[in-house]
């Protein structure tokens, strides 16, 4: 019931804030409609425009509205698309809920890794390899490192195409699985360099506490090393955290997403974000700020009841202080 709670006001203040920012901003909502036509479109038509869309409303009022529609579950329609905000939505997200599974997947697994085997050779070069390698990625913007692998792998080494999440002059009956996940290879790449550094560093630090113990310690008097060492007494100490990490990494995933896409025209919710906000598209701009919320959210939630799950002590403890 608390979670309930603290979700509905979070995501009110989301909603308000949003509407706030996108009340103030220069972007004209019907200028940005009319487009090209701009210099054809009288003032009548586009008094007309404002009208039909409830732009010539005061913001209060125009808020007021969605959120009256929003409780009637009616997110409103795409002044883009033309579509319903929660068609958009579903198909956009579509598309980026496998991109960001796929990088999710491959940050948690190469972090997780990563951070074992630096902690494991601590002191080596792989260690020190792996560090650098890690604060050179937490210092790389994600778009950087995207037109980076554009220019290597589809420009110098022609492996890979450029963009798009099929084929371009395909149509959608003879688009394969293959294709799109050929396609997918270096958005989901670019995308899981934003989740690696922060997962190897944080399973780094936790194994090298556990790797100081007395009890391992006394299992290294006993013989044990290596892998056994690790399988043993590192995993499971350094899991939890990792866990927690990894499903918490689920908003700087998302935010990486809209510029990932952008970047290789992949036609995900990140870049039906970018179109909304730079094409004024109110509500399909504030469907996908709440959907948003809503999903990094879940995210958190399910990260903190896998926590509980693994770990019962948690559970136990909070019995004990309620």
């Amino acid at each position: 019931m608390f979670q309930l709670i603290r979700l509905v006001l979070l995501l009110a203040a989301v909603s308000i804030i949003t509407f706030a920012l996108i009340s103030v901003s220069p972007i004209d909502p019907v200028q940005a409609y009319i487009g090209a036509d701009m210099l054809r479109v009288g003032e009548e038509q586009r008094a007309a425009i404002a009208a039909y869309w409830g732009l010539d409303q005061p913001p209060i009022e125009r808020f007021l509205h969605w959120l009256k529609a929003i409780v009637q579950g009616d997110m409103g329609t795409s002044m883009i698309y033309r579509e319903p905000v929660l068609e958009v939505i579903k198909d956009r997200f579509a598309h980026s809920f496998v991109l960001l599974l796929a990088a999710w997947l491959l940050s948690g697994v190469i972090g997780f890794a990563a951070g074992s085997l630096a902690a494991m050779k601590q002191g080596t070069w792989i260690d020190r390899v792996i560090q650098w390698y890690c604060y050179a990625l937490s210092s790389t913007p994600a778009f950087w490192a995207g037109l980076l692998l554009l220019i290597v792998f589809t420009v110098w080494l022609p492996i890979f195409p450029v963009g798009l999440a099929v084929p371009a002059g395909v149509s959608a009956e003879q688009v394969t699985w293959l294709d799109r996940l050929y396609h997918m290879v270096l958005p989901a790449i670019t995308l899981s360099l934003v989740g690696i550094s922060n997962i190897a560093l944080h399973t780094r630090e936790k194994l090298l506490e556990v790797l100081g113990s007395d009890y391992v310690r006394f299992a290294r008097a006993r013989g044990e090393q290596g892998f056994l060492l690790w399988r043993r007494h590192g995993a499971r100490n350094i899991m939890l955290p990792a866990i927690t990490l990894q499903f918490a990494s689920f908003s700087e995933l998302f935010g990486g997403a809209v510029l990932i896409e952008q970047v290789f025209s992949y036609p995900g919710l990140g870049q039906a974000t970018v179109e909304a906000s730079t094409r004024g598209d109110v509500p399909l701009l504030m469907g996908i700020v709440l959907f948003s919320t809503l999903f990094v959210f879940v995210g958190n939630a399910i990260a903190e009841w896998i926590y509980r799950l693994v770990d019962p002590r948690i559970k136990e403890g909070y019995r004990h202080e309620t």
